[in-house]
């Protein structure tokens, strides 16, 4: 995966094959498939490129289809659905070798007033400077160096924020360029690395057990205020549901002066592998 906050901007910098066709290279990384942070975040820097510059992204909703090959570029069409006076509506398609790997659909909002309320956020966390790192609480868990985390996600600072292990504080980790587009990619990237993990904690189980395959199905973003991606995030994470080897979770992303950024919500494959769920029920 990126190594630095550099290579994560570099990643989301789509080559233009034509008007709404895009390429996005690929990362050296261990991992067997596309990680789906990198699917979504790079669709969305495709649709972005579409839009008028004013138009910022208030919504996505994507669907994974199959895995994505590390190996080969995604290339992104980007289709323009609609532009109306305030609101822009785009479909990007990812595709390899001529078979699509993902299906997104996105809007964007021209900045107007309105009404204003939100969720406050949680006060029962550890504060970012005094938290673990996401990596020392994996290696932990897993047994797995911190330091084969910390190579896979070296773009993002991570910390777990409470004993639950469904908040996170998150961000860049270093100094993004003062351009909001790219900051709601760094969002979309990030948000899709431990929201999973919330339907495996009622289990007794955490992402990285090699008794569970997991995988993304869906993701959906919601962009609600203003925020910077290499600033704290607080991401406070639920899980309604698992069922039928799907997991269900939810996610709030608070700014450190406790705005309500952004919601995300995702169902994703949790496949028992060598796990005896009978045990489990007892």
């Amino acid at each position: 995966m990126p190594e630095s906050v550099e290579d994560l901007v570099d990643l989301l910098d789509l080559e233009k094959i034509d008007d709404d066709l895009f390429r996005g290279r690929q990362p050296q990384t261990a991992a067997q498939r596309v990680f789906g942070g990198q699917v979504l975040g790079q669709a969305l820097a495709a649709a972005g490129q579409t839009v008028e510059p004013e138009r910022v992204v208030h919504s996505l909703h994507g669907y994974f289809l199959r895995p994505g090959d590390t190996a080969v570029p995604i290339v992104y069409r980007a289709e323009p659905t609609r532009d109306g006076r305030t609101f822009s509506s785009r479909r990007v398609v990812a595709s390899q070798n001529g078979k699509p790997i993902f299906y997104m659909s996105a809007s964007f909002q021209r900045p107007e007033p309105g009404l204003d309320h939100s969720d406050p956020m949680p006060d029962d966390v550890v504060p970012p400077e005094e938290a673990p790192t996401l990596a020392s609480v994996l290696e932990a868990a897993t047994g797995r160096k911190a330091e084969d985390w910390n190579k896979e996600w070296a773009a993002l600072d991570m910390r777990l924020a409470g004993v639950s292990g469904r908040q996170f504080w998150i961000r860049a980790a270093g100094k993004l360029p003062d351009e909001p587009a790219l900051h709601a990619c760094v969002l979309a990237y990030a948000s899709d690395l431990t929201l999973l993990g919330a339907s495996l904690l009622p289990h007794g189980l955490v992402i990285g057990d090699r008794r569970i395959q997991p995988a993304s199905i869906d993701h959906a973003l919601w962009f609600h205020r203003p925020f910077r991606a290499d600033e704290w995030l607080l991401y406070d994470q639920a899980s309604p549901s698992a069922s039928g080897a799907r997991g269900f979770a939810t996610g709030r992303l608070f700014t450190q002066d406790g705005r309500l950024a952004a919601s995300v919500a995702q169902e994703g494959l949790i496949r028992p592998v060598g796990l005896d769920l009978h045990d489990e029920s007892d």
